[in-house]
């Protein structure tokens, strides 16, 4: 129970990494405000999350234990994302941890050169800008109590680059280096900022990822082969899994990380080390 009597909030939570946290959470303790757009994105060659995926993460949430507040929000809206801050903290009376989950892999699969301003503009606006807007507003009360743990689900693609994915690279690069410096701005008032950068992740069926087939769509590799395609390109010969991500995730939200900030945690079976 590392997160008993937190209150914490995660974007992009109703499948996917979104899922695999927001239980590992429930598990630990927390209680949960649970946000996903529950709409597909002009600009988004695949679906997004439902209301009803939302819901059912909510439902495996509340089996564990946890008391659990569900929002539709889109982080690139301000009001709105304002509104389920404000939601949040009415239910729970603040929010302890805040978790910037909430991305999109594509537009991409094209060099740098034929991506239209209208792709990038949309990747910068979810990926990076978005994160921004959710630490913007949980930062200040956050701040005000002394308190808190910022994570941002960033990316390998945060550490190296990627053919054909330079919208994606360079968002998950900014949300590298805007954690180092909302780590620094908010360490006098000892709120923490922490990334974790994810590999290549499965598909989990039971959490309905989907991140790393539209990847392997986006670079034209068979869906039939793709996780293959992806194993052989890990040191450790295996995946990840949702749930190590998922840890990865608690342990920054607890405690138990009380000292850290403003790091990069990395969960890639040694993918970005070569």
């Amino acid at each position: 129970m590392r997160l008993h009597g937190k209150s914490v909030l995660i974007t992009g939570a109703a499948r996917g990494l979104g899922r695999a946290a927001a239980v590992a959470c429930a598990a630990e303790g927390a209680d949960l405000t649970l946000l996903d757009i529950c709409a597909d994105l002009p600009g988004v060659p695949y679906p997004l999350g439902t209301v009803g995926q939302l819901e059912h993460t909510a439902a495996l949430c509340r089996d564990a234990g946890a008391a659990v507040l569900t929002a539709a929000a889109d982080i690139r809206d301000t009001r709105g994302m304002r509104e389920a801050v404000t939601r949040a903290e009415d239910r729970f009376g603040r929010i302890d941890v805040a978790v910037n989950n909430a991305g999109i892999a594509a537009p991409s699969g094209k060099p740098v050169h034929e991506i239209e301003e209208d792709e990038w503009s949309l990747m910068i606006d979810v990926d990076l800008s978005g994160a921004w807007r959710l630490i913007r507003e949980v930062g200040g009360a956050m701040s005000a109590r002394r308190a808190g743990s910022i994570v941002n689900v960033a990316s390998t693609a945060g550490l190296v680059g990627y053919r054909h994915f330079a919208g994606y690279v360079a968002a998950k690069h900014a949300v590298v280096g805007l954690t180092k410096a909302a780590a620094l701005d908010f360490a006098p008032t000892k709120v923490r900022v922490n990334a974790v950068c994810p590999g290549s992740v499965r598909d989990d069926a039971w959490a309905e990822g989907r991140m790393l087939a539209e990847i392997a769509r986006a670079l034209e590799v068979p869906v039939h082969e793709h996780e293959k395609t992806f194993v052989e390109a890990q040191p450790m010969n295996a995946l990840i899994e949702p749930e190590d991500v998922a840890a990865a995730i608690v342990f920054l939200a607890s405690d138990e990380s009380r000292q850290i900030t403003g790091s990069v945690l990395t969960v890639d079976g040694g993918f970005s080390i070569r």
